[in-house]
């Protein structure tokens, strides 16, 4: 199973997601993410652990 669940958002909707089983690649991803789509009017990242009831580890736009 893959650990690490990234998603974007614009506004309320989800645009993407994707699964990676370790910590590094998902950081990497995320901040790829970013890079690609933040300049998106409403663009949202986040970064959760499923292990972890799906703890949210890292949100973009910060809150």
């Amino acid at each position: 199973m893959d650990r690490y669940r990234l998603t974007l958002a614009i506004g309320a909707r989800t645009i993407m997601r994707g699964w990676w089983p370790d910590l590094p690649t998902a950081e990497r991803k995320y901040l790829n993410w970013i890079g690609e789509r933040g300049s998106v009017n409403g663009a949202r990242v986040t970064l959760a652990d499923e292990a972890a009831d799906g703890r949210v580890l890292k949100s973009w736009p910060s809150d």
